[in-house]
């Protein structure tokens, strides 16, 4: 069993058949985590030796996928980084302390296309062919720009 993959799927199917909206309820989205992950925790001690996952970081993740920014969430929480920018899927940079970092985050580029819908939602702003530039502001009150590729 891929215990992060069960947590997350649990967790998904737990917020749709809930009518969760994890961006707006998070509190609900953290207790249906926490749950999810304690019970999967214990399907898997019953068939396996140990523990498979921290639960912590079990946690989080599932957390982070469903109701955060996924694999960007880590960078979000990070009180020292000062700017996160995707130049394209696999070079994701961070500004800390003025200065930036090529992180090891290699996203696909429906993951990325999955992020900024994410992110978009809330502002009611879109990015298609008709906008290719948004300007918007994320729930925390961070900037969000965004361009489409120009084709070539």
């Amino acid at each position: 069993m891929d215990v992060l993959a069960e947590v997350e799927d649990r967790v998904r199917a737990g917020v749709r058949s809930r009518g969760i909206d994890p961006m707006v309820e998070p509190d609900q989205v953290r207790d249906l985590v926490d749950a999810t992950v304690a019970s999967v925790l214990a399907e898997w001690s019953a068939d396996n030796d140990g523990e498979p996952a921290n639960m912590r970081d079990l946690t989080q993740h599932a957390f982070s996928a469903v109701a955060g920014f996924g694999p960007l969430q880590r960078y979000f929480d990070d009180p020292e980084i000062e700017e996160l920018w995707i130049n394209e899927p696999g070079r994701v940079f961070i500004a800390r302390n003025g200065r930036s970092e090529l992180t090891p985050l290699v996203l696909d580029a429906t993951g990325v296309r999955d992020l900024v819908e994410r992110m978009l939602r809330q502002s009611g702003r879109r990015l298609d062919l008709s906008s290719p530039f948004v300007d918007a502001m994320l729930p925390d009150g961070s900037r969000l720009h965004v361009a489409i590729p120009t084709c070539r």
